[in-house]
């Protein structure tokens, strides 16, 4: 399970939430940067506010320039980088281990891997693909949205050049496929449950939307990595592990609608993503109780964190629905239930007001819901989803100018 990350950041994510979605009018925009998860009418209004010398804006442009600073020495990641090649014999292909599968001592060589749910084990970290294609993700976001912000070439340049080494230099491409991802020893080499690693994806497909107008990211790198999409899209629709993730009936299925249908918009065709969009409502039918449960989730041993972790992907995908012109964030399952539905069960748990019935063998962080909240109280324009907002934010340090910006 990933998670959106928003420790040690909530007080200025908090301050950029009320400042883009409660000044964004009252300035001329920018001109939108060509992106999906993202906001770019508010991104472009807040370039209008950099262009202006707004204070307030500058001093949060600051921040986000101290962590691009930090990154322009990072050194570029591959999928070459890991220390084996996976079972087909090529390096280029990304390849990772299953997460909550253990050796078996009670069996020979301790094959097949025995499950053990919501325990990682630490054996998958040998692999660096997934955790490289994560900090890829976050390193040109920051950079790209940097460059966006100041117009300040060394940042496009830095994140230009890493996208390049991931997906288009030929000595250290990856190939648009996850058929070794997820691999359970003694069972698979890879499985359709691994393509939930490649959420990274959608920020990276931001990331170049970012830089789009840069003389570092050229028409032919947007060009050469719009087809490394479609190649991977088309994969993902047609492969059998891509169709295993796509009947997920649990978080799984819905964040693979929200990777094929980001991938859909990013390579041009809306009307693939619109498809997509909409086996989402089918999709809810199948998750949502009329209360608001997430049944699939409360059945895993991280019930809490795994309810919260799916109301992430509804979100992404109802904000993706609106480029279509489709609304997810009203939509009312045959049961009655909804995304605001799940929200407001979910709420009095995971803000620690109500005692979790279920199991959590794991810590959960109220930072994860944190972030829904901010984005809640904007879309259906509750104020007391703010207000609860603020008070999981008191005491916490400010140093988060890229959160809200970097996750929607």
């Amino acid at each position: 399970m990933q998670s959106i990350n928003q420790s040690s950041m909530k007080n200025l994510l908090f301050a950029v939430c009320l400042f883009v979605v409660g000044t964004a009018g009252s300035v001329a925009t920018a001109q939108s940067p060509r992106v999906f998860l993202m906001d770019g009418a508010h991104l472009g209004a807040l370039k209008a506010r950099v262009q202006s010398r707004d204070a307030a804006t500058l001093q949060l442009l600051k921040s986000l320039r101290t962590k691009a600073d930090k990154l322009l020495d990072m050194a570029p990641l591959s999928v070459m980088d890991k220390p084996s090649a996976p079972p087909g014999g090529n390096k280029h292909d990304y390849m990772s281990q299953a997460p909550y599968f253990w050796y078996d001592s009670t069996k020979p060589n301790g094959l097949p891997y025995m499950r053990k749910d919501g325990q990682r084990n630490p054996e998958i970290y040998t692999i660096t693909d997934h955790r490289y294609m994560g900090e890829l993700d976050n390193a040109s976001r920051i950079l790209a949205l940097t460059w966006y912000l100041t117009g300040e070439e060394k940042y496009a340049e830095k994140a230009a050049m890493l996208l390049r080494h991931w997906f288009l230099d030929d000595a250290t491409r990856m190939n648009p496929n996850l058929d070794y991802a997820q691999a359970v020893p003694g069972v698979n080499n890879g499985r359709g449950t691994g393509i939930i690693e490649s959420i990274a994806l959608t920020g990276i497909a931001d990331a170049a939307g970012l830089l789009e107008g840069s003389k570092a990211w050229t028409a032919g790198d947007a060009k050469a990595l719009n087809q490394w999409y479609v190649r991977y899209l088309d994969w993902m629709l047609t492969s059998r592990n891509g169709k295993d993730e796509h009947a997920a009936k649990n978080n799984h299925g819905t964040w693979f609608l929200v990777q094929v249908a980001d991938f859909a918009l990013f390579t041009g065709d809306a009307t693939m993503a619109r498809k997509l969009i909409e086996e989402g409502k089918e999709k809810m039918d199948g998750q949502m109780e009329k209360d608001g449960k997430m049944p699939l989730e409360l059945a895993r041993t991280n019930g809490l964190g795994y309810s919260t972790y799916n109301l992430q992907a509804w979100f992404k995908l109802a904000t993706l629905a609106e480029r279509t012109q489709l609304d997810l964030w009203n939509y009312r399952s045959k049961e009655g239930a909804g995304i605001r539905m799940a929200f407001n069960w979910l709420r009095p748990y995971a803000l620690g007001e109500k005692k979790w019935d279920y199991e959590q063998i794991g810590g959960y962080k109220k930072d994860d819901y944190y972030a829904l909240l901010l984005v809640a109280a904007a879309k259906y324009k509750e104020p007391q989803y703010m207000e609860y907002a603020k008070r999981v934010s008191q005491g916490e340090d400010s140093n988060a100018m890229t959160e809200l910006l970097l996750q929607q």
